[in-house]
């Protein structure tokens, strides 16, 4: 087994919480990889093959909600475990993301121990199934 405890691809277009989530994973021994959008995730996400996505909702190009159908529609991605982090926290959201496979759904602003434990959970989840 690697020593880093998964590989995680954090997904946001502003770089400022982006790098937020990317420093308080890379701490906690996970490998981390960005991606400033949807579209760049996707481009990305072959190349990474990350355990989880953190992905973030409203983003330009291609938005979280598309980029999680997506995901969910590939069969090289609907594996992956995917945890919306968003300042939208409508129920109605919440059910969305649920109906298109999201496997977390955490809100801005989180506590950054709470997102290492989840992506933490995910991340074993993840393993423990393609082992």
């Amino acid at each position: 087994m690697e020593d880093v405890l998964g590989r995680v691809l954090v997904v946001d277009d502003d770089e400022v919480i982006r790098q937020l989530i990317a420093v308080n994973l890379s701490l906690e021994g996970f490998q981390v990889e960005t991606a400033t959008d949807g579209q760049d995730c996707l481009d990305r996400v072959g190349s990474v093959q990350p355990d989880v996505i953190t992905l973030d909702v409203m983003m330009p190009r291609l938005d979280g909600w598309m980029t999680a159908t997506r995901l969910r529609g590939d069969e090289s991605t609907n594996h992956i475990k995917i945890m919306m982090i968003t300042a939208r926290a409508q129920e109605d959201d919440k059910k969305r993301g649920l109906a298109i496979g999201v496997d977390a759904y955490l809100t801005k602003p989180f506590d950054p121990a709470e997102l290492i434990q989840v992506v933490r959970d995910l991340a074993l989840a993840a393993r423990s199934t393609s082992a």
